[in-house]
């Protein structure tokens, strides 16, 4: 189900319009205090450059395979071709719509960062306002974007592109169209953005918007509503670590807690969220599932640091894992949904172990083998084989018991949190998806005849030879039955 929601991403276009902004980090060590005054004294690490304000939620909307039309004003300078590269790398940023002015530098953000502290900010930029001229050929490009597109974003970092002109004419141009739009707001007063479709707020935002807390959720309904009055739009309100909440103009709000696991740089967060939200939106995706892909987007990006984009795989794996963090109860797995436990597992700290085999008449034989297998691991995943490779490996009269009950007896032998099935002759492949710290087979083979051995001492794992009990195999339980 993951998959298919972030696969209907892919394609969709999206008009971007707004600030653009180049953020650059310098990292570096911070040993003492400057003599000369009272300030550290940071030695040069390193230095990288990326996207910031509308071209990070540009990137992002590249990053899962969707197609960005960005529109906003640089100056014609190496900021700018730099910015140009770094949007490159993502593929799909269509940059026709950036239109370059002379005498206009492009925004850019140096932070100095120590011990991965933020220290200091210096902001370049220009703030008088667009001439006419300008102006009116960016209201032309920006029109064209959203006609180009299935939906538009206003990225607003208030560094002088969307004007009240601006804003006006791309609200009117795309409601005229039938199209949505989707603004990240800057500005206190919010009627600026009046007939937009959704306006996305942090608390901070809003806050200082309506003059109204927004902490508890009865507070933050409050300034939300106030938010709609003064814009006729829906209000999605970014709350940190209390998560998300849509308070809908028709009907009753909805909130999802937050899905970060870890809190490292919250940079960029609001633009992924943006970002996720317009191209969920574009597939048509019901609000709760648009949210839910922008709560997890937003959740792996603020574990990292600075402004940045995450990947498909990203985010597939945090949706994964959100349904199955609890599960240790046996159930039967897709290899996707058991790599998404094994990745929940890991995080959390728990050793992972797998063992594998056809489990076709459970005797004690296989009773022993899970419970040393359990013991050797804080999580154990049954590998069981398919029908179809049990036939090859044991015989056209096997198995006796179909793939389905397998897996449910074998399921519920304690120690057993989760079973998965494979197809193949051997469990190579899906060892080297679910890369288990422990690999168990029992004593009568070899080590060096384990099948995923080396690849499990190679990460640092180990393979455990369980001791067997004399006598019993499902071959001789068939055998005195005839």
């Amino acid at each position: 189900m993951a998959a298919k929601l972030v696969q209907s991403l892919a394609s969709r276009k999206v008009a971007v319009i707004g600030d653009l902004i180049l953020d650059i980090y310098l990292h570096g060590a911070v040993d003492r205090i400057s003599p000369e005054a009272p300030v550290p004294i940071i030695k040069w690490k390193s230095e990288r450059a990326a996207p910031g304000g509308a071209a990070n939620v540009a990137a992002n909307i590249a990053a899962i395979g969707a197609a960005p039309h960005l529109v906003g004003v640089a100056g014609d300078d190496e900021a700018f071709r730099e910015l140009a590269a770094l949007l490159q790398t993502f593929g799909g940023v269509e940059l026709a719509g950036v239109l370059l002015a002379d005498g206009r530098a492009t925004t850019r953000k140096l932070r100095v960062v120590g011990q991965a502290q933020q220290i200091l900010r210096i902001d370049r930029e220009d703030d008088h306002p667009l001439d006419n001229r300008l102006e009116t050929r960016l209201i032309e490009t920006a029109r064209a974007a959203i006609d180009a597109c299935e939906i538009a974003v206003l990225s607003d970092y208030g560094k002088g592109a969307l004007t009240d002109r601006v804003l006006a004419s791309c609200i009117a141009h795309a409601n005229a169209n039938g199209k949505q739009i989707v603004v990240d707001p800057k500005r206190r007063d919010l009627s600026a953005y009046r007939g937009a479709t959704l306006i996305t707020p942090n608390r901070a935002e809003l806050a200082a918007a309506t003059g109204l807390a927004c902490e508890t959720d009865a507070q933050a309904a409050l300034a939300a509503a106030k938010a709609r009055d003064a814009t006729e739009s829906d209000i999605l309100l970014t709350r940190s670590e209390k998560g998300m909440s849509y308070f809908s103009r028709l009907g009753e709000a909805i909130h999802l807690p937050t899905a970060a696991k870890a809190v490292f740089d919250v940079s960029g967060a609001g633009d992924t969220v943006v970002a996720m939200l317009a191209a969920c939106l574009a597939a048509d995706l019901p609000m709760v599932e648009a949210m839910k892909i922008a709560n997890h987007a937003a959740g792996v990006v603020v574990g990292k640091f600075g402004t940045a984009a995450l990947t498909p795989q990203e985010l597939l794996a945090s949706l994964a894992a959100s349904h199955m963090e609890d599960v240790q109860d046996g159930r039967l797995l897709s290899l996707e949904d058991a790599c998404a436990l094994r990745n929940a597992w890991r995080d959390q700290g728990y050793s992972v172990g797998v063992a594998n085999g056809c489990f076709d008449l459970v005797h004690p034989g296989h009773v022993s083998l899970i419970a040393q297998a359990s013991a050797a691991c804080d999580r154990l995943v049954l590998a069981l084989n398919s029908d179809a490779s049990t036939r090859r490996l044991k015989g056209p009269t096997r198995p006796v018991q179909s793939e389905q009950a397998r897996a449910e007896v074998a399921g519920a032998l304690k120690g057993v949190a989760a079973v998965v099935l494979f197809g193949e002759d051997t469990p190579l492949e899906l060892l080297e998806a679910l890369q288990p710290d422990v690999l168990v087979k029992g004593a009568d083979y070899q080590e060096h005849e384990i099948v995923g051995a080396d690849g499990v001492r190679a990460r640092g794992g180990r393979v455990l030879r369980a001791t067997l009990v004399d006598g019993q195999s499902t071959t001789r339980l068939l055998a005195k039955s005839t």
